[in-house]
């Protein structure tokens, strides 16, 4: 299979890991070294779902970086950047910026012309 399709893969599941690590720690307390806050973040099912999908993007990577060489493979992680500006609009409603979204079709064209 060609790289950029497992990158994208890959890039989809840290940053959906990220979302939800934001939406899990949306939703604690403050953080605290007391067992009141590491009980409630290891019962919220949020920070669990991170967890897998980081596991998940996880064991994908190993397999990237075993047939794909590493120039090409790593900077194909950047990818989850766009992904992750995406989430900050739709899903956290944030204001991106013209000069943010010039970044992301930079970032974009780059893994393009690093996977030809």
């Amino acid at each position: 299979m060609p790289l950029l399709p497992l990158a994208i893969i890959q890039s989809l599941l840290l940053a959906g890991g990220q979302v939800f690590l934001k939406l899990a720690l949306m939703r604690m307390e403050p953080f605290g070294w007391n067992i009141q806050f590491w009980r409630a973040l290891l019962t919220n099912w949020q920070f669990a779902l991170c967890g897998l999908l980081y596991g998940a993007g996880t064991v994908l990577w190993f397999y990237i970086i075993k047939h794909f060489p590493f120039s090409m493979a790593y900077p194909m992680v950047s990818l989850s950047y766009v992904l992750g500006m995406i989430a900050a609009m739709l899903v956290f409603h944030e204001e991106v910026s013209l000069t943010r979204w010039a970044g992301v079709l930079l970032i974009m064209a780059g893994c393009y012309f690093i996977a030809k």
